[in-house]
C-alpha cells in the first residue's frame, strides 16, 4: 500500500527504511540494504528523496536527562492576559533552557509547555522567578509527570 500526501509517495520499501532508522538512526546503510533486499546505492537514493520531501527532517542523539540530574518533568498550562501577549510570551519562554516544548492550544490555556527540572525545588524556582514573571502571564497550572509510560513516533 502506498501513502500519498501532496505528491509525496512512500511505498513498502520506504517504510522499511524509515522503520529501521526510527529504531536506530545509526543503522548502517548496508545493513538496511540487506534487510530490505535492495542495493546500498538505492537506499541512499531513497533517503535523499525522503529528506527532500520533508518526511525525514534530520536525526539526533537522545540524551538521558536523568543521568544529568534532571528528574522532574512537568507540563504547565499558561494563562495569558490577552492573545496579543502570545508571541512575546513565547519569545521569553524560548530563553528558558528548561522549556523543551511550547504549544499554542485551544481550551483554557493560551500556551502549554513541557519543562524538565532537576527537582521540585528547581521547578518551583522556574515557575516563580522565570515563567510567572513574564509580562502577560496571569497565572499557571502545573502538572508533574510521575512516570512516562509511552514514548514513540508515529507508526508507519
Amino acid at each position: 500500500m502506498k501513502v500519498v500526501n501532496q505528491n509525496i509517495e512512500i511505498d513498502g520499501i520506504d517504510k522499511a527504511i524509515l522503520r529501521a532508522l526510527m529504531g536506530d538512526a545509526r543503522t548502517p546503510i548496508l545493513e538496511i540494504a540487506r534487510l530490505v533486499g535492495i542495493s546500498g546505492a538505492a537506499i541512499h537514493q531513497r533517503l535523499r528523496k525522503l529528506e527532500k520531501s520533508g518526511i525525514i527532517s534530520g536525526s539526533k542523539f537522545v540524551i538521558n536527562p536523568k543521568v544529568l540530574g534532571y528528574t522532574t518533568m512537568a507540563f504547565v498550562g499558561i494563562y495569558l492576559d490577552k492573545a496579543m501577549s502570545n508571541p512575546e510570551a513565547v519569545k521569553q519562554l524560548q530563553k528558558i533552557p528548561e522549556v523543551l516544548e511550547c504549544h499554542y492550544t485551544t481550551g483554557n490555556w493560551s500556551v502549554f509547555i513541557k519543562i524538565l527540572c532537576k527537582d521540585n525545588e528547581h521547578l518551583m524556582h522556574l515557575l516563580n522567578k522565570d515563567i510567572q514573571s513574564i509580562e502577560g502571564v496571569s497565572r499557571t497550572e502545573t502538572f508533574i509527570s510521575l512516570n512516562q509510560q509511552i514514548d514513540r513516533q508515529i507508526k508507519l
